[in-house]
């Protein structure tokens, strides 16, 4: 029998979630803070869960490390994040782990419900990070930033966003392998 097109989705998607998510985790753009008044002008902030880095557009100088002047990783989305992208993570790798046993890779069928559960755990996954980048950028204009500065939106929240609905829709594809349980029945 060859392999459903569901699961053939599912496993395509779900990985490339993963390198999506995995990047825009560890990034540090969730937000970029620009035009910071006493600052020069091409002077561009950009904060992520995990660092703080400023860059000059002009020279393309970039130093991370920046001290947390404002309490921003104090903040609850900023934690929540913190929490639940490395918990998204890791339960992707799992769901992977588990996919790759239930989809036909060394078996002459491939085993439904193993595929199944491993949907309904990369589906889970990718709502674990679709939440706090959801949190975050609802929050995007109310975390500390100077005032009279401006506000964007990185590119690793773009990532992680991308990231969480491929995982959903990849978990979701493979979560029909359930349905052909039901026609068995």
């Amino acid at each position: 029998m060859r392999t459903p097109p569901a699961m053939i989705v599912g496993m395509v998607l779900c990985p490339c979630g993963l390198l999506l998510t995995l990047t825009g985790t560890l990034a540090p753009n969730w937000r970029q803070v620009s035009f910071i008044p006493d600052q020069p002008t091409d002077l561009v902030v950009e904060q992520g869960i995990w660092d703080i880095c400023r860059e000059r557009q002009s020279s393309h100088d970039r130093l991370c490390g920046q001290p947390d002047e404002l309490g921003y990783f104090e903040q609850v989305p900023v934690r929540v994040a913190q929490g639940m992208m490395p918990t998204s993570l890791v339960l992707t790798l799992l769901g992977l782990l588990v996919a790759a046993l239930g989809v036909r890779c060394w078996h002459e069928e491939p085993r439904h419900v193993v595929a199944g559960v491993a949907g309904l755990v990369l589906f889970v996954s990718g709502l674990l990070s679709l939440v706090p980048a959801s949190w975050y950028t609802c929050e995007l204009w109310a975390l500390p930033a100077l005032d009279g500065s401006t506000l964007g939106v990185g590119y690793s929240l773009v990532l992680s966003y991308l990231g969480s609905c491929l995982e959903i829709l990849g978990g979701l594809a493979l979560a029909l392998s359930f349905h052909h349980c039901c026609k068995q029945c």
